[in-house]
């Protein structure tokens, strides 16, 4: 395991993910799209782009209303509540970026998000759980007795 300090980890957690999201990504719309690499690549860092700046914004937006609310506890029912208006709002933004880019309707577009949906939901998944068990937070490392 690799220990980093929790800024360390998080620049290259948002990194290393978004690097490959980007490729996936252009991968997909160009499955999707039956268009090419020099098609897609631009879309996809610009989805990519977009997710990184409304992850802050909502995130942002989404603490201020817990403290507002005095919600003090993360239930299965505020993650879900946050989850679904995470992606709700991701989906709003992206549709019309995906209806102007390659030219389709409002369906196509829609097909397009929910594969790109799918495949993130399976990608960060799978990759936090690799990420977790190669690079570990330097209290984690002193709480497994690694760090004296």
């Amino acid at each position: 395991m690799i220990t980093l300090s929790p800024i360390k980890r998080r620049l290259l957690y948002v990194t290393v993910f978004e690097i490959i999201a980007i490729l996936a990504s252009t991968f997909i719309l160009m499955l999707l799209s039956g268009g090419e690499a020099a098609q897609s690549l631009p879309v996809a860092i610009m989805v990519s782009a977009v997710a990184v700046i409304w992850n802050f914004t909502f995130n942002t937006i989404f603490e201020s209303l817990e403290r507002r609310w005095q919600i003090t506890e993360r239930t299965f029912i505020v993650r879900s509540l946050h989850a679904l208006t995470f992606e709700g709002g991701l989906v709003l933004i992206c549709l019309p970026l995906y209806m102007l880019w390659y030219k389709v309707g409002l369906w196509e577009a829609f097909v397009m998000e929910a594969a790109l949906l799918l495949f993130f939901l399976i990608y960060t998944f799978v990759f936090t759980l690799v990420f977790d068990k190669i690079f570990t937070l330097s209290y984690q490392a002193e709480v497994d007795g690694e760090i004296p």
